[in-house]
């Protein structure tokens, strides 16, 4: 079982609240999202693993079991490649649930056009993986967001 951490602090919105169909039809897996605070920050570690796929937009942490969780910071920022984030870990890395991974600003992404909404997905997981999903309210960085099972 693997409790997967909110990578960022801010509003619960679930995939659903994607501004993005591949995300929000949860074809890249099952999941929820974060619209998170404004304002310069990091995102962090949702799994204690291996970083096995690390852009500044995204990342993938595999844990002890084989569970990849990827995290995408906002929709369409691809496109900035690289602009507005600093990488504080190298792809294989070793990293705990919490440790800081990216670097970013979500408000600037935000006034840049993008959303910097940010999804959280259980890669090659089927929907009944999940459970204790939250879909809605307020967290903290660090705070459950699902378990899988």
């Amino acid at each position: 079982m693997t409790r997967v951490l909110s990578p960022v602090s801010g509003r619960v919105v679930g995939l659903a609240g994607v501004p993005d169909p591949v995300f929000a039809q949860a074809m890249v897996g099952p999941g929820t999202a974060v619209d998170p605070e404004r304002g310069p920050g990091h995102a962090i570690a949702p799994v204690t693993g291996t970083i096995v796929k690390l852009h500044p937009h995204a990342y993938v942490v595999v844990d002890g079991e084989g569970h990849g969780v990827l995290v995408h910071l906002g929709i369409d920022t691809v496109k900035l490649k690289g602009q507005g984030f600093e990488l504080l870990v190298s792809e294989g890395d070793q990293v705990t649930s919490g440790q800081p991974v990216v670097a970013w600003d979500p408000g600037l992404i935000e006034a840049g056009g993008r959303s910097p909404v940010c999804a959280v997905v259980a890669l090659d997981a089927g929907a009944d993986a999940l459970s204790d999903v939250v879909e809605s309210g307020e967290v903290t960085k660090g705070a459950e967001l699902f378990t899988w099972n």
